[in-house]
Order: C-alpha cells, then sequence, then structure tokens
C-alpha cells in the first residue's frame, strides 16, 4: 500500500511542478491559466486520493469517514477550479485583456 501511495504522491507532484513551469513560462494571462487549472486540479486529486488511501491502511470505520471527507474534498475541488479558472478568464476578457500574438519575424 505504501508503494502505491507514494507513487501517486509523485505523480501528483509531477502535476504540480508541471502547472508550475507551465504558469513561469506561458506568455500571458489567458495561456497561464490553462496549466493553473488543469495541472493543479489533477495534481490535488491524484495527491489526495493519495492521502485518503493511507488514511484507510489501518482499516475502521474512523479512518473510512475520514478518508471519504477527504474524497469529498477534492471532488469539490476538482468541480470548482474549473469553474473559478472559466471566472477568471471571463473577467479578464471584460477587462479588456487582449490575448498574445506572436509578432512576424523581419524578414532580413
Amino acid at each position: 500500500m505504501n508503494i502505491i501511495v507514494t507513487l501517486l504522491l509523485i505523480c501528483g507532484l509531477l502535476f504540480f511542478t508541471g502547472g508550475a513551469v507551465g504558469i513561469i513560462r506561458f506568455p500571458d494571462f489567458y495561456s497561464r491559466l490553462h496549466p493553473a487549472g488543469k495541472l493543479d486540479t489533477a495534481g490535488l486529486t491524484i495527491t489526495m486520493g493519495a492521502i485518503a488511501l493511507y488514511t484507510i491502511s489501518p482499516f475502521s470505520i474512523e479512518a473510512l469517514i475520514i478518508a471519504l471527507k477527504i474524497i469529498l474534498i477534492a471532488v469539490f475541488v476538482f468541480i470548482t477550479s474549473p469553474t473559478a479558472t472559466h471566472a477568471i478568464i471571463d473577467a479578464g476578457v471584460r477587462a479588456g485583456l487582449k490575448p498574445w500574438r506572436k509578432e512576424p519575424e523581419a524578414d532580413e
């Protein structure tokens, strides 16, 4: 069980790392929100799943209830994070932020 939990935690960490790199590397507001919304949601869902598995390891009713609460938190974030990302992007559109465009290269 510990090996599965460790692998899930590493996968969640990779998703978080990919999201952080995407936020740093992408050029504008809109493209930065894509990894922030997608990869952070996936990383948190995988990480919370690993924590729920770890919690349930010595099986008892109390551990099962705690694991269900952790899964409910993950489901809540899984539903609300894309909605919040969409609302932030909509606020950017309403504020008049223009998407980044690659400038044409000058012929030399």
